[in-house]
């Protein structure tokens, strides 16, 4: 697949500072270094992470060098970004783990052969006191202050630790490290992602350009993706799964999803955009971006297994054809209990929210209070939401 620097510039783009020096850069024929720094709190990536690593693999395919920066460094410090309260740091051995698991999910769309691999530990940890300090003397107090989200903290009378102002210092001093030509991140990184070009300057460097891409909002169409608002696509699920949750989004998002999830060309999405307007379906261009995603992440049979699947269930008013067996022990097990056993839902809480809001069903029966008990002496037909059922079947 052939990137152009329009669609570098442009697809799936908020701003770009300074968009004239990146321009020239990209002109000059230079193979560029761009760098993508991932502090790996999680191990389970969703499609809201993948818009800022498919920009990163379009920069790959236009010949350009992507370095993938894993931050198991600053991730025991902990990006204080858009927090109220200190985030809890990780050890390194966490981040390390994680990151590996990170890696496994990004070469489904990077090539892992062209990418290069950093950890920040390895010239963080060995700064001196002194670097350290001169370091700190990049910024100012007042600098860090004016973030929107230590305003917001001293309103609310919440704690600012010290060590908070040195995670942008240090994710500033990984692009010196890193002799980075541009940075790409989300909206809300800007601030730390700017301060590499502040510390780069001041470390002799050419200073980075910064490219921001959007934060993808969830299939509820209200808050941005995240597991734990469960409206969430996670890059790992089953592609029935994926193809499923792709469905429920609403009509609103489709252009959205379009252009920050498929690999779809801008004119092709043009038209796209245009049929929508013009009156098309929009669930069958929801079956296009489910397809897409689907092969994106697998392949083209894959996604036209799920899609059969799913008119099967949908369209048809029918079952999948196949069903998961879960054995439970004992008698009865309350509802609860028995989503997470059956691997269901990822969280109590989870469970909670889905029965509250009628999406539990037991029988084809919907349940309508997390206080029941089901039996599960007896073969039990459980359905979570519009996709997920399992069979249950007593020991």
């Amino acid at each position: 697949m052939k990137i152009d620097n329009k669609t570098l510039l442009t697809r799936g783009v908020v701003d770009v500072i300074v968009k004239e020096e990146l321009e020239a850069k990209l002109k000059s024929g230079k193979k560029l270094r761009v760098k993508l720094g991932i502090d790996p709190s999680g191990a389970d990536l969703h499609l809201g992470h993948m818009v800022v690593i498919k920009k990163l693999r379009e920069f790959q395919l236009a010949g350009h060098q992507v370095c993938l920066l894993f931050g198991n460094f600053t991730g025991q410090i902990g990006d204080p970004t858009d927090k109220l309260n200190a985030r809890k740091p990780k050890t390194q051995e966490e981040l390390e783990k994680n990151a590996t698991k990170y890696l496994e999910q990004v070469s489904k769309i990077l090539d892992p052969k062209d990418v290069e691999v950093a950890w920040n530990a390895d010239w963080l940890k060995n700064l001196t006191l002194a670097e350290v300090i001169k370091l700190a003397q990049t910024f100012t107090v007042h600098q860090m202050l004016e973030r929107d989200m230590y305003q917001e903290r001293i309103k609310k009378n919440h704690p600012i630790y010290m060590h908070e102002f040195l995670y942008p210092l240090m994710q500033g001093y990984d692009s010196v490290a890193l002799k980075a030509d541009l940075e790409l991140g989300g909206t809300d990184q800007t601030f730390n992602l700017l301060a590499g070009r502040t510390i780069q300057r001041a470390y002799g460097q050419e200073p980075q350009c910064v490219l921001t891409v959007p934060l993808l909002v969830g299939t509820d169409g209200n808050d941005k993706m995240g597991k734990s608002l469960g409206n969430y696509i996670g890059v790992n699920e089953a592609p029935k799964d994926i193809y499923g949750k792709t469905m429920s989004i609403p009509d609103n998002l489709i252009m959205n999803y379009f252009e920050l999830t498929t690999d779809i060309p801008l004119e092709e999405l043009a038209k796209i955009r245009k049929s929508l307007e013009e009156g098309e379906n929009p669930k069958n261009l929801k079956m296009r971006l489910a397809r897409e995603i689907v092969t994106l992440y697998h392949d083209t049979k894959t996604a036209q297994e799920a899609e059969k699947e799913f008119t099967e269930i949908f369209s048809n008013k029918g079952l999948p054809e196949e069903i998961e067996e879960k054995k439970l022990s004992g008698k009865k097990l309350n509802i609860i209990e028995l989503l997470a056993q059956t691997g269901l839902v990822s969280s109590k809480s989870e469970a909670k929210r889905l029965i509250l809001g009628g999406g539990v069903k037991v029988e084809g029966t919907k349940v309508e209070n997390s206080e029941v008990e089901i039996d599960v002496a007896k073969e039990k037909l459980i359905q979570v939401g519009k996709r997920k059922f399992i069979k249950v079947i007593g020991k």
